[in-house]
């Protein structure tokens, strides 16, 4: 007899919901994770009397209360955690900022939305509208076939627009190059410049902040963790902190249980994995099928980050902060600016997230708490000799703050607290290659219409949730995880 029913490898986003949703139904599950917390990426730190958010820039598919098909009323609900979490909407997407090109705020409403691109571009609220239908379209169309409607039945919009460059889309309806900047921003958040990032991609990032709205959790994302966690350990579930896995057992091919650092064996007919896919793999030793190692051989590493986490003592009002996101890029040369992130050529673009414009209580009264990310690859840092790190860091994170004093002239002075994460920080806290924060690069070829790691592993008894399997960010692998999980009940109860 199994020690478990199911066996979660890693307490992240995915690891967490899967963890949950398995054992509310029943199943006997272990919970084994590295670090000393729940959350992964989805966690928070003090410094000084600053808390500072690790990595929830914005939280989406929130909705609001009775809304359908949101994570409110959908998996929160389920988890039975929905009550016990604050909210905290932010009511404009971004600010999107190219100094003396682009000031464009841009409202989470599509109407609204419409109106301000009128009036800041004045002759393009039509054309806005008609490339809001074209998201709308292309992301309800993505989100039925990705449900499992047949291809035959669904509009051919999708495979007009779906796989097409981003770029080549706006171009298409747009004729401004500022206002086709400010309408892809987001593409920072996915990792691909508009001239390869799949038009889908962004679609489906738009719909879910447009439809659901932005959000934060008041207490950071580690409230969210932390409460997801509660609901896994009320339902009788357990857990273990402090605690790596070392391999992945497996007899006659099929997953069969798990080796702990400390030499233990633990049992369990369905282990899923929470970690990176080239560690969850290493894990099975020789038994890796010649179809995964093809497969993960033609695969990239993704990108990682450079933050600079800030305690400011000012208010936003002071400081120049009126959304809670901003977007500050120092030209229109997104390709430019996606090459750079190999070296440590001073940063282009910066994502600020202001956490005290909607304030989700992590700063002291008067004071800030915002952070300023670049997104960067690890091979940046190939070259740096240990004795220069430190001293590396700092001189990078200073090209990020010359971006923001853009908008905020003189925000060095209101500097108390500070902490500077790179991406040899998120390898070593993540634990993945590279410090990878989206799993694998997340170009056309990593698009769920070519690979679902999610639904096979090639190993029996082995299932997959995470940004590695699918797509990265809070929203999907918190939805990943408990997918995984229910597609293994139902198999179960098959």
């Amino acid at each position: 007899m199994s020690d478990f029913d199911a066996i979660v490898i890693g307490a992240g986003n995915a690891g967490l919901t899967a963890a949950a949703t398995l054992q509310r139904a029943g199943a006997r599950t272990l919970l084994v994770e590295r670090h000393n917390i729940p959350g992964g990426c989805g966690t928070s730190f003090r410094r000084g009397r600053f808390e500072f958010e690790v990595a929830l820039h914005q939280l989406s598919g929130v909705g609001v209360e009775g809304q359908p098909v949101s994570l409110r009323e959908g998996l929160f609900q389920q988890l039975d955690i929905a009550d016990k979490l604050e909210f905290v909407q932010e009511h404009d997407l971004y600010r999107a900022v190219i100094p003396g090109q682009l000031d464009l705020t841009l409202p989470a409403d599509w109407e609204r939305a419409i109106t301000t691109i009128e009036e800041a571009f004045p002759g393009n609220g039509s054309r806005a509208r008609a490339f809001f239908d074209l998201v709308k379209a292309v992301a309800f169309w993505q989100i039925a076939a990705k449900r499992g409607m047949p291809a035959e039945e669904i509009d051919p919009t999708l495979f007009t627009y779906g796989l097409r460059p981003l770029r080549q889309v706006l171009d298409e309806y747009f004729e401004d190059e500022a206002l086709k900047c400010a309408l892809g921003i987001y593409w920072t958040y996915l990792g691909q410049p508009p001239s390869k990032l799949p038009f889908q991609d962004l679609a489906l990032t738009l719909f879910a902040y447009f439809e659901f709205k932005p959000w934060h959790v008041r207490g950071g994302s580690q409230a969210m963790s932390t409460a997801i966690l509660d609901s896994f350990l009320r339902a009788g579930g357990e857990v273990r902190f402090n605690t790596a896995v070392d391999a992945i057992l497996t007899e006659a091919g099929r997953a069969i249980g798990v080796r702990l650092e400390d030499g233990q064996e633990v049992t369990a007919p369905d282990i899923v994995s929470n970690a990176s896919l080239p560690v969850t793999y290493a894990m099975l030793g020789d038994i890796v099928p010649a179809a995964v190692r093809n497969d993960l051989a033609s695969r990239r590493i993704g990108v990682s980050g450079f933050v600079l986490h800030m305690g400011l003592d000012a208010t936003p009002a002071e400081l120049g902060f009126t959304a809670s996101t901003s977007f500050i890029n120092l030209d229109a040369d997104d390709d430019r600016t996606q090459a750079s992130w190999h070296s440590l050529e001073p940063a282009r673009g910066v994502c600020v997230s202001s956490y005290d414009v909607a304030p989700i209580g992590f700063a002291p009264s008067g004071a800030t708490h915002i952070s300023l990310m670049t997104l960067q690859y690890a091979d940046a840092w190939d070259n740096i000799a240990p004795q220069d790190y430190a001293s590396t860091k700092f001189a990078y994170a200073e090209t990020l703050l010359d971006v923001v004093e853009h908008i905020t002239p003189g925000i060095r002075d209101a500097i108390e607290e500070v902490d500077v994460a790179t991406p040899l920080t998120m390898m070593r806290y993540l634990g993945h290659p590279g410090g990878a924060i989206y799993g694998y690069d997340q170009d056309a070829t990593e698009s769920w219409l070519f690979r679902n790691s999610e639904r096979r592993t090639h190993v029996p008894g082995l299932h997959l949730a995470g940004s590695w399997a699918g797509i990265g960010g809070f929203q999907p692998t918190l939805e990943a995880g408990a997918r995984v999980a229910r597609r293994l009940l139902r198999t179960k109860a098959a």
